[in-house]
């Protein structure tokens, strides 16, 4: 198996501890994917799904917002529905360098018909949701990840001892608390802000 190339926005302890590879799990497949593979398996994973897409963003809540800093720590949720292929394709032309890189948001695109979902957590862990996740397999395949019966993610190798990291990351001159606003025209609203 391949080592997991890293997001540069985060840092794991033992990093030679951690493979691209997936599993399946329910209605779910579970996947490190390589901070390199994933502009391309986002494509085309939209390119798969001729429906109305909704791109989804979640953001800590900026200090400056937090409504309770002391004591609960807070999420902003943000989408954009509707979206054609084309229209999907272009908020990772607007935003994908910021995405590709950065450590602590996690974003995707949803099926509103088939209901399959493709998010891209923490420390290169990919969530992708679907009624049949084994109709994933040969994706997985195309890109090069094998499948393993002994997933190992981020989070099964941190402990106190070890502790993980995860910042933002300027691109261009901007973060992730920028994207809202460079996807402004294109219908992004915030839906909620949630307690972590």
């Amino acid at each position: 198996m391949k080592e997991l190339l890293m997001r540069s926005g985060c840092k794991v302890p033992f990093p030679e501890r951690l493979f691209e590879c997936y599993t399946l799990a329910d209605d779910r497949v579970m996947a490190n994917v390589g901070a390199d593979k994933l502009p391309a398996m986002l494509t085309h994973f939209i390119s798969m799904h001729d429906e109305p897409l909704f791109f989804i963003l979640e953001l800590p809540t900026n200090k400056n917002d937090e409504p309770d800093i002391e004591h609960s720590l807070h999420t902003d949720v943000y989408y954009i529905d509707g979206l054609t292929q084309s229209e999907a394709t272009d908020v990772l032309a607007r935003a994908g360098d910021i995405l590709y890189s950065d450590g602590i948001a996690a974003f995707g695109f949803g099926c509103h018909n088939s209901g399959d979902e493709f998010f891209s957590v923490e420390y290169n862990a990919i969530v992708l949701f679907s009624r049949n996740p084994e109709k994933y397999e040969l994706f997985f395949v195309e890109h090069d990840i094998p499948k393993t019966d002994n997933y190992i993610c981020a989070w099964d190798i941190v402990s106190d001892e070890h502790p993980a990291e995860s910042f933002a990351v300027t691109v261009g001159g901007k973060t992730i608390y920028d994207i809202p606003g460079m996807l402004k025209d294109m219908g992004i609203f915030l839906a909620e802000r949630r307690k972590r």
